[in-house]
This record gives C-alpha cells, sequence and structure tokens, in this order.
C-alpha cells in the first residue's frame, strides 16, 4: 500500500507483522550414466556453492533495505550448502562488532538458534532417480522479516539468480501491529497475488497457476517454464548425438518429472 507522508497510518509502537517469502525452485536434468550424474551433481555443488549462496542472500538484503548482523554458511559433504544471514529492519548499535563478521556455520550434528527480527535462509538438495535417468537439484530461500521491510522486493532478484525450470512461492503475513488507537492491522499493504511482485518479462517465461487463501493472507503461487528445450536438460551433449527415438524417450521422461513436480504427485504411470 503506496501513501504519503500524510497518509500514513500512525502505529502504537513498533510494527510487529512478521512477513515471510518461500522461494523453492528445481532444476531437472538427464543423466543417463552414473558418471554424467557425479558430473551434474559436482558442477551443481561449485555453482552454488555456500560463497555464492552468501552473495545471492546479501543481494536479497540489499534489495529489502535490511542490515546484516551475522552470516552463517557450510559447504556439506558429498554435496550441498546451507547459508544462514541475520538481519535486522535498521543498524543495531548494541551488536559487538565481532557478531557483524562471518563465522563458521556450525557442523551438522550442532544445533544453532539465532534470534532477532529477520532473517534469511538458503539450503540446496541435489537428488537423483534410482536408475540414474534424471536428476534434480532443489534450492529452498526463506526470506522473513519483521516491520516496514517487504521480503517481495527480492523475488524478482531470487528468480534471476537461479537457472530454474520450476518454482514454487509462498508468501504469508501473520502477527498484527496497532495504530495509534489500538486497532489491531493484520496487514500493512496490499496484495491479491504472488505475481504483482514478479516482472512481465518473468511471467511471460512461466506459467503460472495461483492457490490463495485471502482472508488468512496467505498466498501461493507455482511456476514452470513454458518452453521447452530439450538441449537446456542434457549435460554435457547436445540432442544432435541422440537419434529420434531417443530423443523422445528423454523428452517424456523429462516432461514427466516436472508435471510431478509442479502438480505435487505421482502421476498414474509405472515407475522404471
Amino acid at each position: 500500500m503506496s501513501r504519503t507522508h500524510e497518509q500514513r497510518i500512525q502505529l502504537h509502537g513498533f510494527n510487529n507483522l512478521t512477513k515471510s517469502l518461500s522461494f523453492n525452485m528445481y532444476d531437472i536434468c538427464y543423466t543417463k550414466t552414473r558418471k554424467e550424474r557425479e558430473a551434474y551433481i559436482e558442477y551443481i555443488d561449485e555453482e552454488y556453492s555456500a560463497e555464492r549462496l552468501t552473495g545471492i542472500l546479501q543481494k536479497v538484503s540489499d534489495t529489502i533495505g535490511a542490515h546484516v548482523l551475522n552470516i552463517a554458511k557450510q559447504d556439506y559433504v558429498p554435496q550441498g550448502a546451507s547459508v544462514t544471514l541475520l538481519v535486522s529492519e535498521g543498524p543495531i548499535v548494541e551488536v559487538p562488532t565481532e557478531n557483524i563478521d562471518e563465522t563458521p556455520a556450525a557442523m551438522p550434528e550442532s544445533v544453532v538458534m539465532q534470534l532477532d527480527k529477520s532473517h534469511l535462509t538458503v539450503h540446496t538438495y541435489p537428488e537423483y532417480h534410482p536408475d540414474e535417468g534424471i536428476s534434480t537439484f532443489r534450492a529452498d530461500i526463506d526470506v522473513s522479516t519483521c516491520g516496514e521491510i517487504s521480503p517481495l522486493k527480492a523475488l524478482n532478484h531470487l528468480i534471476d539468480s537461479f537457472d530454474t525450470d520450476i518454482m514454487t512461492v509462498d508468501y504469508w503475513v501473520r502477527g498484527f501491529t496497532r495504530d495509534i488507537n489500538g486497532q489491531k492491522l493484520f496487514i500493512d499493504h496490499d496484495i491479491s497475488s504472488i505475481q504483482n511482485f514478479i516482472s512481465e518479462d518473468f511471467k511471460n517465461e512461466f506459467d503460472m497457476i495461483d492457490s490463495n487463501i485471502y482472508q488468512e493472507n496467505i498466498f501461493h503461487t507455482k511456476c514452470k517454464l513454458k518452453n521447452f528445450d530439450l538441449n537446456n536438460y542434457l549435460f554435457g551433449y547436445s540432442r544432435d548425438t541422440l537419434t529420434e527415438q531417443e530423443q523422445a524417450e528423454i523428452t517424456k521422461r523429462i516432461t514427466e518429472e516436472m508435471d510431478e513436480i509442479y502438480f505435487g504427485r505421482n502421476m498414474n504411470r509405472f515407475f522404471r
């Protein structure tokens, strides 16, 4: 909701609304052999290392106007990475200087809780089918803010930062704040769909379906690439090296995989 200074609602104290954006992306690849699959996962691990993911989240923080207080990151063996940024709406002068520097992340057997008003996290999940035919890479990014800053401002940057075939995006507003008369405000901005915050260029690239619960301030949008080019799903070679039958079979495998992820259920077919 865009208001002039004179039109702004005066609040009683701090804006206590919590706004959360969950961005999940999937990259699908056809890997015919174990060697191809291992090469693909090695490529993904290098392409989306903890170092690069940290850069993506720092850009998210800049985009939404937050201040980074602490960074924890970890590359996992054999694959995968996680990054967490603790952020605030404004500079926190009480935070010791050493907390602003990057610190080593906890090892997998440890538990870390960082409590403040806002945080950004990303986790990656490389995965493959038992018969080596399909490999997938998933990244889950969560941006949770409290106050006036909105994670929706970072949505286009997130889409642009990942080479994605399928996305699921969730946004919800929780809690309430009060105006100076004590009236509760359960949301402080206009939204009818997450698509309102996605650029026209990206909307032209993806088929999108909404599933929203307006009275609960819960919004869900899932997206799948419109155009299919088999060359984009082959790792280390092109479709020209395949027979027409092989091209058709691989295309069927990949499109079935994409449909199952997009609709969130196994299709009526035999498992290979």
